[in-house]
């Protein structure tokens, strides 16, 4: 469900025209929905009443300070994977103790700013990470909470580039090794474990691997405490739910929440869940302005001012998209390639797609982009970043400005021995 709808022909966010903010701000850009935003967390949280959980948002979804803000206003935790995540979450004013950080590639830096940040737990990605971990709470005079990311080989389904539970991806560690990682860190005088963390891939529309990869997880807490003596405090089951960008089914909320919760009944643990697509991909869209139409042989194009700078997904992992036209009109259908201005031929937002007849200086608007949309974008071919606008009932606001072509050499420098 989401807060773009038609009336009188014309597209709206919310109470706001989308051509409205177009004249004003230019094209492209990217358009959030508050009201969507806020619904989403709001049925999410829904789901899981009656167990002890913490919603962690996934911030790699969508980093816009503006978007981070709301969450962390309504008691949303974090789950990061960079230094750069942990620097947004704490300047939008999530609370340090309801952070998370993952990740295979930690950096030394990265870690000594989230154990002085004091957040909940790192979820740890090999043993050399937690013996470097215990290395630097040791130099801090800290003792550093942990979980361990375990690798259940779980396949959720969707596409290879972002499935992370099965044992042939880089991603967490096997149950055996696990069982040695709980050993040694138990050991580790400043290292304190208080969790156990698993997530298996993203955009996932059926139920059953999230249940199979939680039913591995409680054998293996079984075995770790039987056999070490450890309890454990926090299950991080990680994100994934996906949502409907075409033709996909995805279980409900409803349907998600009940694959964990009928395996945690009675269990003293706190469930952590990190979504991030189903928050905020619907609640965003990407509105770019049509610039030419060109018949080849046996194709047609669309030729618009976005491209696979600014919305990657249907390049990297052929996405599909939904494109709608801001504006309706009595044209006949065609089909054609809605491509952008870069010079490489997989820089394309939809392949033979059946869409109402185009016209230069049409807005387009493509769908369902509020997750992996600007956070994937790049000045590639010197192009400056998008802008971002959000849109609250009848007001709108730009939350991050069009970059310049001055901010594409910002940080630049010639050196003097050019001249030598």
């Amino acid at each position: 469900m989401h807060h773009f709808k038609y009336r009188d022909d014309q597209l709206y966010c919310e109470d706001v025209p989308v051509q409205k903010i177009a004249a004003q701000v230019g094209t492209p850009f990217y358009l959030y929905s508050y009201a969507t935003l806020t619904r989403h967390l709001r049925a999410f949280k829904a789901a899981f009443e009656g167990i002890d959980h913490l919603v962690c948002f996934s911030a790699k979804a969508n980093t816009n300070l503006a978007i981070l803000t709301l969450l962390a206003a309504r008691g949303c935790g974090l789950d990061i994977v960079s230094g750069g995540e942990l620097y947004r979450g704490l300047q939008a004013g999530f609370a340090p103790d309801r952070i998370v950080y993952s990740g295979v590639g930690k950096r030394i830096d990265e870690i000594d700013d989230a154990l002085k940040a004091g957040i909940l737990m790192f979820n740890l990605e090999s043993i050399d990470e937690l013996k470097l971990i215990n290395q630097r709470a040791e130099k801090l005079k800290q003792r550093a909470r942990v979980a361990i990311r375990v690798n259940p080989d779980v396949d959720p389904k969707t596409h290879p580039y972002i499935s992370t539970g099965l044992k042939k991806n880089k991603f967490g560690i096997n149950t055996e090794a696990a069982i040695e990682g709980y050993r040694l860190a138990s050991a580790l005088e400043h290292v304190e474990v208080v969790g156990i963390d698993c997530h298996i891939g993203s955009q996932i529309t059926e139920a059953g691997p999230f249940e199979d990869a939680l039913k591995s997880i409680k054998s293996l807490m079984v075995r770790i405490k039987s056999e070490l003596g450890i309890d454990i405090n926090y299950i991080d089951m990680g994100g994934g739910l996906g949502i409907t960008y075409g033709d996909e089914s995805p279980p409900s909320l409803k349907e998600y929440a009940k694959a964990f919760l009928k395996n945690i009944e009675n269990m003293a643990i706190t469930l952590i869940l990190e979504p991030g697509r189903v928050l905020v991909g619907n609640a965003g869209i990407l509105v770019t302005r049509a610039l030419y139409k060109k018949a080849g042989q046996g194709k047609n194009f669309i030729i618009v001012d976005a491209g696979m700078n600014d919305l990657l997904r249907p390049t990297l992992y052929k996405a599909y998209h939904a494109i709608e036209p801001v504006v309706h009109s009595e044209a006949s259908e065609t089909v054609a390639d809605v491509v952008g201005p870069i010079c490489e031929s997989g820089d394309f937002l939809a392949v033979d797609r059946r869409l109402a007849d185009v016209d230069a200086g049409d807005l387009l608007a493509v769908m369902s982009t509020g997750a992996y949309g600007f956070v994937m974008s790049s000045n590639y071919c010197s192009r400056p970043r998008v802008a971002e606008v959000m849109v609250k009932n009848d007001q709108f606001h730009v939350v991050k400005q069009r970059e310049t072509y001055a901010d594409l050499v910002r940080g630049e420098s010639v050196p003097p021995f050019l001249d030598e």
